[in-house]
């Protein structure tokens, strides 16, 4: 883009932020902050591609002149965990609704996958599931008790494997989007799969309903989880491939940082679902109603925390940067 052109595009807001910085009002910290991070964006857009101009000497003051203001006004949270899942996540996880959009529709699609497959091959759910999962199922079915699986292990050891194997699936989802976002991909395509066919081989077994009201006690958190950590993976690889008006480097920075705060925000999630598989999901003899309740609720809360509250969120910070432009 030419420099005139690029100055045309974006002197309003230059402006804007101009009057803000000047003006002799207050102004709430995390307002600025927001301005702030677009006007630095530009400035590293100017180094790079107009260096010594007139452009990149104006913006540089600009951002300079923010710089002092935020850091000298704002005051660091008493709370900055609080504040970090309640505002700092969902205002920026709106952006990556795509990605984890994306995430959903490639895990779903493999889980269809994987069920088919097992309609249809004798062997899948062997060869996904292995020999000793299946056969060990199988004497559970004949004992009357299908999912003893879950009262194997005692309560707490059964809670801190399963939630650091399912931290440990999350990572590599995320970290394998190194790789342009095939290796996500690939994290996503086998645990659909295995879903897939291991729902599947209960519905063969005419324990569909019984699987599913116990299995997904603790599966509603977990499986939508490792999708948003595969939706991480996929902003680390969107930074990547599409860098968009920053340097690829830049984006890529951009993209590792945005990953990190998703996968941090998944922390608390993994650590419920392991709680629940620990200590919930095997009373198999709770009422239906009670399992419904407690897999409705979860998936209420993945639903608002990930995709209601961050739309909510943008709507308020519109607003915010609506009024201050009218300043």
């Amino acid at each position: 883009m030419r420099e005139a052109a690029f100055v045309k595009q974006n002197k309003d807001k230059w402006a804007a932020f101009e009057n803000v910085l000047n003006n002799k009002g207050r102004l709430h910290p995390d307002k600025l902050s927001n301005l702030y991070i677009e006007i630095t964006d530009h400035l590293s857009y100017a180094k790079t591609f107009y260096p010594n101009s007139n452009t990149q000497f104006y913006l540089n003051s600009l951002a300079s002149q923010a710089h002092q203001k935020i850091y000298k006004t704002k005051r660091e949270s008493k709370n900055r965990i609080v504040s970090f899942w309640k505002t700092e996540f969902p205002s920026m996880f709106h952006k990556h609704h795509r990605e984890l959009l994306i995430s959903f529709l490639v895990f779903t699609f493999f889980a269809v996958v994987g069920a088919f497959s097992a309609a249809n091959e004798g062997d899948f759910v062997r060869s996904i599931l292995g020999n000793g999962y299946v056969n060990m199922t199988l004497e559970n079915i004949e004992k009357g008790d299908p999912m003893a699986v879950y009262k194997q292990q005692g309560e707490f050891n059964m809670f801190l494997g399963i939630t650091i194997n399912n931290i440990k699936v999350a990572i590599y989802a995320f970290a394998y989007g190194i790789f342009l976002g095939i290796g996500t991909l690939m994290v996503l395509l086998q645990n659909g799969i295995m879903l897939g066919s291991f729902q599947y081989f209960f519905y063969e077994k005419g324990l569909l309903w019984e699987s599913a009201r116990t299995i997904w006690i603790h599966g509603t958190i977990e499986i939508s989880v490792i999708i948003i950590a595969g939706c991480a993976g996929l902003v680390l690889a969107n930074g990547m491939l599409f860098p968009g008006t920053f340097t690829r480097l830049e984006s890529f920075k951009r993209g590792v940082k945005n990953g990190l705060k998703i996968m941090i925000s998944t922390v608390p999630f993994f650590i419920v679902a392991g709680f629940l598989e620990g200590f919930v999901t095997r009373h198999t003899e709770m009422p239906d109603w009670l399992a419904i309740i407690i897999i409705l609720a979860s998936l209420t809360l993945i639903i608002f925390y990930y995709i209601i509250y961050p739309i909510q969120i943008k709507k308020k910070n519109q607003y915010a940067n609506a009024e201050i432009h009218r300043i």
